[in-house]
């Protein structure tokens, strides 16, 4: 892995299982991009998972805007109860009224065989601006959302159990998808990036590895030790949930800028700097090579 900068020493947190290598998880993939409008009335996932098997995708990322759900039913970040894990969750919330979507970052893929997402959003409910992790079967859409999806051929995500971790996670898996002639024939990268490692030096590893001169970010979701930004500000919180904003890699050099929520759901945001973030539990991405 490439080195962080100098003077920098990002927060880590050790898991209660081995350290397991690789640290990066990639795997080469096709991809096609989808305008899609999910209609009220079903799941979250159900509202998902529908168009996008319609259209041959079995994985996919996402990135969401507007909308309405209710109800809206998400967890937190939040200390583990046992030394099982290093990180968990809190008791799910279900704010009267539901919530009014800003924004999501989405991750689509198989667990099991049946279709499976994971989303972290900004939204406002009664309380005020919030973020964290959706609950997808039980997040009902009451009004249309809007949907930027790029579907993933030849790689996508599947949940495995992580032995590092002891969480099932998403992870980069061999996957079957349309053929290049019906559209998926953009270069893409699947990742997974494992505990403690920093974000920014694992993009520009894996576009130096595959032989992207540029790429950027599509979807991503996944959570840093506390976090500190570029122009400052950040959270002490050793758990996260966060969502990408923009970024990618250009010239190897890579760019990262995100929103996420702390242990008490309030949103922070800001450009990710190159040697000072590690990992959490997982951070799932996909990186999409630009022309040349």
């Amino acid at each position: 892995m490439t080195q962080p900068s100098p003077g920098l020493r990002p927060p880590s947190l050790p898991q209660p299982g081995p350290v397991l290598q690789p640290r990066l998880l990639c795997l080469p993939a096709r991809l096609r991009a989808l305008d899609l409008v999910l209609p009220p009335g079903a799941s979250l996932l159900q509202a998902i998972a529908a168009p996008l098997r319609q259209a041959g995708f079995a994985s996919a990322v996402l990135e969401l805007q507007g909308g309405g759900c209710d109800p809206f039913a998400y967890v937190l970040p939040a200390a583990a109860p046992d030394p099982r894990h290093a990180a968990w969750y809190s008791a799910p919330h279900a704010p009267p009224g539901g919530a009014a979507l800003e924004r999501a970052c989405v991750t689509f893929g198989q667990r099991g065989g049946a279709p499976w997402v994971h989303c972290h959003a900004i939204w406002t409910e009664a309380a005020g601006r919030r973020a964290g992790h959706v609950l997808p079967e039980e997040t009902i859409l009451r009004a249309p959302i809007t949907a930027r999806a790029w579907g993933l051929a030849g790689a996508g995500f599947a949940v495995a159990e992580d032995a590092e971790t002891n969480f099932s996670l998403f992870q980069p898996a061999t996957m079957p998808g349309p053929a290049a002639d019906a559209g998926a024939d953009r270069r893409a990268l699947v990742l997974r990036l494992r505990p403690n490692i920093d974000m920014v030096a694992a993009l520009e590893e894996a576009c130096m590895a595959h032989g992207f001169a540029g790429a950027v970010l599509r979807g991503g979701v996944g959570s840093l030790v506390a976090p500190r930004f570029r122009e400052g500000g950040g959270t002490p919180d050793i758990a996260t949930e966060l969502l990408v904003t923009g970024g990618g890699v250009m010239d190897g050099r890579g760019t990262l800028e995100v929103a996420l929520a702390d242990m008490r759901g309030q949103v922070h945001a800001g450009r990710v700097p190159r040697g000072g973030n590690a990992v959490c539990i997982t951070a799932e991405l996909v990186l999409e090579a630009l022309p040349g």
